[in-house]
């Protein structure tokens, strides 16, 4: 018997792109899934649209919000609600290689790991390839972790039955790199990647990484108000963090040929 695997899916304002990201579940060659959708109160058709699938696949849950909640909240609703062995997680806008869960859950079970994520792709808002790749890290520690974020949040996935579920505080952004930093802590092992593709990634223009006073600010607010470091402590890290992300890091992200 496959393990059962729980797919959480924020969704606010989506209606674009959600169809497609529920497709590519769908065509997972791994089967024992469930995905929950939790519509985060879209005043788009989001809800409509994602609800069509409900009758297609009994696999598909949707949760509505009444009012937005934001994607921490939204993705431990998700998590609460969650049935599986394993916990993993896939954005609105974001897409999976139909082998991802089947290649993942072999690496899980064969190495007795409890974490494992792996290398993505970006797309456009056309779904089209940027040709950028970055390419996961093979071991992860929890120690390298805290120095920057190594896991794609669309592709790790966790094993809850023997790390409990994790939930994650309410900050603006990077509550995903929390959440693995909390998954390799209650963890005796290390992370392992996948080097091929497994997830697509779509980049938005006003992406995140675009920003470098918010790079700035978020990322403290990990240390800080996440990891409820002192002061001087969330100032160490947040050096070590773009020593980490700009000279390390970013040799991981290369162009594809």
């Amino acid at each position: 018997m496959q393990p059962l695997v729980s797919i959480v899916t924020p969704i606010f304002n989506s209606e674009k792109v959600i169809g497609e990201t529920i497709q590519s579940v769908l065509n997972q060659s791994y089967t024992n899934w469930e995905l929950l959708l939790v519509n985060d109160a879209s005043i788009d058709k989001s809800g409509i649209v994602a609800n069509e699938f409900l009758a297609q696949d009994t696999r598909i849950k949707l949760f509505e919000f009444s009012e937005n909640k934001g994607a921490s909240e939204a993705r431990n609703y998700g998590s609460k609600m969650a049935k599986g062995d394993y916990i993993a997680f896939l954005d609105a806008d974001d897409l999976w290689h139909m082998t991802k869960l089947e290649v993942q859950i072999k690496m899980l079970i064969d190495k007795d790991i409890d974490v494992c994520f792996g290398s993505y792709e970006m797309i456009n808002s056309e779904s089209k390839s940027l040709n950028i790749k970055v390419t996961a890290l093979s071991i992860l520690t929890h120690r390298k972790l805290l120095r920057a974020n190594y896991i794609g949040n669309l592709t790790g996935i966790y094993n809850c039955k023997r790390l409990g579920k994790i939930f994650t505080k309410d900050l603006k952004k990077r509550q995903d790199w929390l959440l693995w930093i909390e998954a390799l802590r209650r963890s005796e092992r290390p992370a392992v990647g996948i080097s091929d593709t497994i997830a697509y990634y779509r980049k938005s223009e006003n992406s995140l990484s675009s920003n470098k006073m918010e790079l700035i600010k978020h990322n403290f607010n990990v240390y800080r108000k996440g990891l409820e470091f002192n002061f001087v402590k969330s100032c160490f890290y947040l050096m070590l963090f773009f020593y980490e992300h700009f000279l390390v890091k970013s040799k991981l992200i290369k162009k594809l040929t």
